[in-house]
């Protein structure tokens, strides 16, 4: 990810970085298990990205987007348009593999959609804000993070999926172990 602007230096904007970071990480795993024709672990690492992007998004569009939507207002509606597509295919995983037989190609080309977006945020969005946003602005936008928290160091420090994890009952049970597959919130740790 960039480090050229010093946004970084920005807790708010740290926070949002390492999300980006998780996300591309699961990506990757995403892109593997589909290489494997594991459609079981490409739904629950779908459920893991959902969980990173909640917090995220909400601090995003409650807090980052609206001082920028007045200088640019297309660029954030666009934005908000595509987490909007993202968290659709997400949505379809949040009980277990989806029946669709297409739903696998629909997943990578989202999440080919999510990469792209994340760079227009790195390059765009996080700069402006740095050039643009006031002190009431990064308070605003502070507060909502305090509001919806973020995902616990456990769940970060694992940068990906493990490769072990539970498969829905009836999934492919070609792999096991202790991985759980329960529900991922904001400050519980993913187990």
């Amino acid at each position: 990810m960039c480090e050229y602007c010093g946004c970084q230096a920005l807790p708010g904007i740290a926070e949002l970085t390492r999300e980006h970071e998780l996300v591309v990480n699961l990506i990757g795993d995403v892109r593997t298990a589909h290489r494997d024709a594991d459609v079981s672990r490409m739904a629950w690492i779908a459920r893991r990205v959902s969980a990173v992007l909640v917090p995220h998004t909400a601090v995003e569009e409650e807090g980052l987007f609206p001082p920028l939507a007045e200088e640019f207002p297309d660029g954030m509606a666009a934005l908000r348009a595509e987490h909007r597509r993202v968290e659709a295919v997400l949505d379809e995983a949040a009980a277990g593999v989806p029946d669709d037989p297409a739903w696998p190609r629909r997943l990578l080309d989202i999440l080919d959609l999510l990469r792209d977006h994340i760079l227009k945020e790195q390059d765009g969005v996080f700069p402006a804000a740095l050039a643009g946003l006031s002190t009431e602005d990064w308070e605003a936008m502070d507060a909502v993070r305090s509001r919806v928290g973020t995902l616990s160091a456990d769940f970060a420090a694992t940068g990906s999926a493990p490769t072990e994890f539970a498969p829905e009952a009836g999934a492919d049970q070609r792999h096991t172990g202790s991985q759980q597959d329960g529900p991922l919130t904001p400050g519980k740790a993913a187990s």
